[in-house]
C-alpha cells in the first residue's frame, strides 16, 4: 500500500451525498464531506438523519420526514446537477422507498455507490430491522457499486462469515441482489492482511493491504463509498476509483489524529497541503 494519494487532474466531480450527520464529525455526512473535497471532488447533500455521536458511541437519532429528504434531493439536482451519487444512512423503510423513488424520479442512470450502513461502530444500529427487506429490494438494483463489511453482508445475504471461503461466497452472491458490482470489505476478519473483495461482470479481483493495528477507524466505511463515488464522479472507471479510494483509506487510517477516547476519526485531509495565507 503507498503512503500517497494523486488527485491532479481531478477536480471536478459532483458528488451527491445521501446520508446522516455525525456529530462527531468523524462519519456520514461530516465525513463525506472531507473525503469529498480532499479528492477534488464537490460535495453536496440530502440529509436524512441527526445523530448526537462521539467517538464513543451514539447517543440518540433524530429522523429527517422523507418528503424533507426527497426536496433535498431534487432542488440539489435541478440546480447542481450529479455526476455521482453515496448514500449511506437510511434509517427507516418510508426513506428508503423516498430516496428510492426520487433518484428514479430525477437522476436516472447517474453513477451510485451504495454502502448498506447497518450498524455504527460502537454497537448502536442505525437501520430498523423491518426496513432491511425494503432495502434489499429497493436500492441495490440502482447501485453501481455496493460496499458492505462483513456484519452487513451477513445481514443481506444470511449467511455466516467465518473465514475467506464463506467471505468469497458471499461475495459472489451479493451482485444478486441487483448492484452491478460489490466491494465486499475485509476488515472484520482476522489476519495482517486485510482482504477485499471486488466483484463485478468481468469477475473476482482480490485487494490486499496491510492492516492498521489502532482503535482510530470510525467512519472507514463512510469514507472509502465517498472516495469511490469521487472517484466515479471524475470519470475514472470503477478498478481505478475503488483502487484510489481503498489508498486514500489507508493513509488516511495510518495518520489518524488521534482524537477521543474510543474509535477516533480518520485523517481525511491527508490530501490537502496547509494554507499558510503567502504565496507558496
Amino acid at each position: 500500500m503507498t503512503g500517497s494519494v494523486s488527485t491532479a487532474g481531478r477536480t471536478q466531480g459532483r458528488v451527491l451525498i445521501i446520508a446522516g450527520s455525525d456529530s462527531g464529525g468523524g462519519a456520514g455526512i461530516q465525513g463525506d464531506i472531507k473525503t469529498v473535497t480532499a479528492l477534488g471532488g464537490y460535495a453536496m447533500t440530502a440529509i436524512t438523519a441527526l445523530t448526537a455521536q462521539n467517538t464513543l458511541g451514539v447517543a440518540s437519532v433524530y429522523g429527517i420526514p422523507p418528503d424533507f429528504i426527497a426536496e433535498q434531493i431534487r432542488v440539489t439536482v435541478s440546480d447542481l446537477g450529479v455526476d455521482c451519487i453515496k448514500i449511506g444512512m437510511l434509517h427507516s423503510a418510508e426513506v428508503i422507498d423516498a430516496v428510492a423513488d426520487t433518484i428514479e424520479a430525477e437522476c436516472p442512470g447517474v453513477p451510485l455507490v451504495l454502502d448498506p450502513v447497518m450498524v455504527a461502530k460502537g454497537g448502536a444500529s442505525l437501520l430498523a430491522p423491518e426496513a432491511i427487506t425494503t432495502f434489499k429490494r429497493r436500492l441495490p438494483v440502482l447501485a453501481t457499486i455496493m460496499t458492505p463489511n462483513v456484519p452487513e453482508a451477513e445481514v443481506l445475504t444470511g449467511l455466516k462469515i467465518v473465514d475467506a471461503d464463506a467471505a468469497e461466497h458471499a461475495a459472489t452472491m451479493l451482485p444478486t441482489l441487483g448492484a452491478s458490482a460489490v466491494l465486499l470489505k475485509g476488515g472484520h476478519m482476522p489476519g495482517d492482511v486485510v482482504e477485499d473483495l471486488l466483484v463485478d461482470a468481468s469477475g473476482l479481483r482480490r485487494l490486499r493491504h496491510a492492516r492498521i493495528e489502532t482503535e482510530h477507524t470510525h467512519g472507514t466505511g463512510c469514507t472509502l463509498a465517498s472516495a469511490i463515488a469521487t472517484g466515479l464522479a471524475q470519470g475514472l472507471d470503477l478498478d481505478r476509483s475503488v483502487d484510489r479510494a481503498i489508498a486514500y483509506v489507508w493513509r488516511a487510517i495510518e495518520t489518524a489524529p488521534k482524537l477521543g477516547r474510543g474509535h477516533g476519526p480518520l485523517n481525511h485531509a491527508h490530501t490537502v497541503r496547509p494554507f499558510t495565507g503567502k504565496d507558496d
